[in-house]
């Protein structure tokens, strides 16, 4: 057990790699709120954390769209 919290307090990307799991795991997790609220606000910051730009947006965003078709 000692090894494993040494192992992480001497790698200084662990901090960085936990933040962007967190932040993907809250993009997964939570519906997406609508544009223009403070809460929409904040989910696209929480978003830029987790990396979902570029492509991993486009993929997210064909998703939901095909979610709503089935409505």
């Amino acid at each position: 057990m000692e090894f494993i919290i040494q192992f992480v307090q001497d790698q200084p990307w662990f901090g960085v790699a936990a933040a962007v799991l967190f932040a993907s795991s809250i993009t997964a997790l939570t519906p997406t709120p609508k544009e223009g609220t403070f809460l929409g606000k904040v989910y696209k910051v929480i978003e830029v954390l987790a990396l979902n730009i570029g492509k991993a947006k486009e993929k997210a965003a064909a998703k939901e769209a095909a979610k709503k078709a089935k409505k």
